[in-house]
């Protein structure tokens, strides 16, 4: 073993082992509220709202919520369009040297997200603590001695002469530690990449040469890339590549509905761990294969608040409402629907990311991501979440040994009831109303309210499959190819019309 695998695993070995003392959610997270505010008290941002008065007030939390107002992207583009104009200390002290494009699924143009020095050091302080955590693991020696293959944006970015912009992974991967780089696969040549296709292409073809122990990404993109190194070097699964690869830490959509397909893509068992780095920062990790949540990251420059996801805060569209109700970490319970806000020490404020989480466990504050606030499909009172979709596609395929690579959900009018109309990418000779019949009896028994709706306004459900390579052609048709571009889960108004007229040319 290397000298530097050696320290890594003694490191990681004697961190499991070492008692942890509990942090306290409620302390740790005032804590971090008041250390963004004082950073932040002397931009325009922080004048605007009088951070100094907050911060002398006697609840801190509370005149904080009624100071400064809820913002959605639109309402925080208006303050970081002049950092993008090369303005400096504007919700954040200095000048914005990376903006992070984030267009996660297919909808609408790409977002500019500020990634300040201050959130890339939170975001690598967090990574050690979820290498640190991989000791309960117990990985066997060679695992250590590998490599990890990060499935990312271009590390070549984008830059205007004011900031440079790209994927967040391009840009930490950028700006990843000198010790780490030996283990970082594919490598800075190929990792500068900007076509999408022909870096899948190159690490297909260098696959080979590479021990890898550890693969990271988006489950969708895995798969696929799996596949082509498989059929190229003509090998029966991934194993025969890259037989030391263990750990599959993933992120972006559930896991749950690609499962079977990836795993016939392996020669032996793998760990999985689920993983929240979104453009916005790094805000859970899952500390242990076996829990059911990942836990919160409490102490890593971002401040939490949890606005419970119903009909007083938000419309029925998924827009939040101005006097929507947002909690703190004190006030959650377990098993109820959050939308999340953030605050940043990357100069976001009360902002609404657009994920809906549930904590499966207070005490050790880990949550389940269950869904965003607009991929939610209510058209009579069904109330269908992400959570619902994935489950019942995962039970599916389980029960009838199907292979699901990509799915998506259309509402439609039937005037004056609804149907739901669900588009899937199925690698196996299925009856389409058959694969109709077992997705509708499942969500009758994951959703009390889709069961209801069934018998009344819900009329119809419908299914059509379509080959997996028409959910690729869309998306790359509407320029959203990538390591961080995830297929809609609900296609919505302009969408729907778009996505029919392409699968039946």
């Amino acid at each position: 073993m290397s000298a530097i695998g050696i320290i890594i695993k003694s490191g990681i070995k004697l961190t499991s082992k070492i008692p942890t003392r509990r942090l306290n959610p409620i302390k740790s997270q005032e804590k971090v509220l008041i250390k963004l505010l004082k950073r932040a008290d002397k931009t325009i941002f922080g004048k605007e709202y009088n951070f100094d008065r907050i911060l002398k007030s006697k609840n801190i939390i509370e005149e904080y919520k009624k100071t400064v107002p809820i913002h959605n992207y639109e309402d925080m583009l208006r303050w970081w369009q002049m950092s993008l104009n090369g303005e400096s200390s504007v919700c954040w002290p200095g000048k914005v040297q990376y903006f992070a494009l984030s267009s996660g699924t297919s909808s609408g143009s790409s977002k500019y997200i500020p990634v300040t020095n201050s959130m890339l050091k939170a975001i690598q302080r967090s990574s050690i603590r979820q290498i640190s955590s991989l000791g309960y693991c117990d990985f066997p020696d060679s695992f250590y001695e590998a490599g990890l293959l990060m499935l990312g944006g271009s590390t070549n970015l984008e830059y205007n002469g004011i900031y440079y912009a790209g994927d967040l992974s391009g840009i930490t991967t950028g700006n990843i530690p000198f010790w780490f780089q030996p283990y970082h696969k594919p490598g800075k040549a190929i990792s500068q990449t900007k076509d999408w296709q022909e870096k899948l292409n190159l690490i297909t073809e260098q696959a080979p040469n590479w021990d890898v122990s550890a693969i990271l990404g988006v489950p969708s993109w895995y798969q696929i890339l799996l596949e082509r190194i498989i059929e190229k070097h003509k090998v029966n699964n991934i194993h025969e590549i890259w037989p030391n690869l263990t750990l599959f830490v993933y992120g972006g959509v559930a896991f749950e509905p690609y499962k079977k397909s990836f795993e016939k893509l392996l020669g032996k068992p793998m760990v999985y761990l689920e993983t929240y780095l979104a453009s916005e920062g790094y805000m859970a990790y899952q500390t242990h294969p076996n829990s059911e949540g990942m836990r919160m990251i409490l102490k890593g420059g971002i401040y939490f608040e949890f606005v419970p996801f119903n009909r007083n805060n938000f419309d029925e569209d998924g827009n939040i409402k101005p006097d929507a109700n947002a909690l703190g970490i004190a006030d959650i319970k377990e098993n109820v629907e959050y939308a999340l806000l953030l605050s940043t020490c990357a100069g976001a404020w009360r902002y609404l990311i657009g994920d809906v989480i549930r904590f499966t466990n207070k005490e050790k504050s880990e949550i389940k991501i269950v869904g965003r606030t607009k991929h939610y499909l209510s058209l009579c009172g069904e109330h269908m979440s992400l959570e619902n979709m994935n489950k019942a596609v995962n039970m599916v395929s389980e029960k009838l040994n199907i292979k699901v690579k990509e799915f998506t959900v259309v509402g439609e009018s039937l005037e004056p009831l609804f149907a739901h109309h669900w588009y899937l990418s199925v690698e196996d000779e299925i009856d389409p109303n058959v694969l109709r019949n077992e997705i509708d009896e499942h969500l009758k028994i994951l959703n009390d309210d889709y069961r209801v709706e069934r018998q009344h306004a819900l009329k119809e459900v419908k299914v059509t499959i379509v080959p997996n390579e028409k959910f690729l052609g869309w998306l790359k048709k509407n320029g959203k190819e990538g390591a961080q571009i995830k297929f809609p889960r609900v296609l919505k108004k302009h969408q729907i019309d778009d996505w029919v007229d392409y699968i039946q040319k």
